[in-house]
């Protein structure tokens, strides 16, 4: 009997012992389980910057964790090894929702505020950043999640009342683009809508040469994002080769810019990164 996972939009149905295009959920004995669950693969003490959040406590680290897995395929992600990996793929370490705030609190006499969770897709584990959310929320630090925001909105709710800060991922403006990353646009609209809601929300948009980065794109995009909120910031960031893209060339650095004027005909706060 096949049973639906309502994680994401891919809404995979599926058979007992079967894992979902994310690689991070199966069918065990008719339930569907988060096999990512306290499994971490990277673990550091971040500039909050690097998330990027840069209107959202600047100055401050904040410790940074990842699992495994992604509900994406991007040929350009910057951490394939482990987003694209499966459980049979890669080394992990236990580490519960207790030890980990534990853990956080340990790094607050080194500047930490809080957890972030990020390098993969966070919310294909949604669980884990639940659970763990809700102890650093008590412990008096702050939540950050960082994510491609195509997670359904029952996840959204269940995380919302823990999170502070997210910086969510608008690949593209189109629904062409969202289509090569297996991807949907609506969908992550309705998340920056909802998310913008709750929390202090950051954009990041990799600008890809000849992929998304026309003039006409880009200001659509900005537009949208004032159409919620102005103070909304967005970061452009500077696309390099890398997984499957190695054979494009970066962006070239006089785009990002031209590309930032563009945006700021809209939005009060537009970034550049990697540049």
């Amino acid at each position: 009997m096949r049973t639906t996972c309502n994680v994401c939009f891919h809404m995979c149905e599926l058979l007992p012992g079967q894992t979902g295009f994310c690689n991070g959920r199966q069918n065990i004995d008719g339930k569907i389980i988060p096999l990512n669950y306290s499994k971490i693969t990277a673990l550091a003490l971040d500039p909050i910057e690097k998330k990027p959040l840069r209107n959202f406590h600047p100055g401050s680290l904040i410790l940074s964790v990842g699992s495994y897995g992604c509900n994406l395929r991007c040929p350009f992600c910057q951490n394939f090894e482990i987003s694209m990996a499966s459980k049979a793929d890669i080394e992990t370490q236990e580490i519960t929702p207790e030890e980990l705030c534990n853990l956080a609190l340990l790094k607050r006499k080194r500047g930490n505020i809080g957890v972030a969770y990020t390098y993969n897709e966070p919310l294909i584990g949604y669980e884990f950043v639940r659970d763990t959310a809700k102890l650093v929320k008590e412990a008096g630090m702050v939540n950050v999640l960082v994510t491609n925001g195509t997670a359904s909105p029952q996840v959204l709710s269940e995380i919302s009342p823990y999170i502070d800060a997210m910086n969510i991922d608008l690949k593209g403006f189109t629904d062409d683009f969202y289509k090569k990353v297996k991807g949907d646009l609506e969908t992550v609209k309705r998340f920056i809508t909802e998310a913008h809601q709750s929390a202090h929300i950051e954009v990041t948009t990799l600008v890809i040469p000849g992929m998304n980065d026309s003039e006409e794109e880009i200001g659509a995009l900005a537009k949208w994002l004032a159409s919620l909120d102005a103070d909304i910031p967005l970061h452009l960031s500077r696309f390099f080769p890398r997984y499957q893209m190695l054979d494009k060339e970066a962006t070239e650095i006089a785009k990002i810019y031209r590309l930032a004027e563009i945006a700021r005909r809209y939005l009060k706060y537009v970034f550049m990164g990697n540049c």
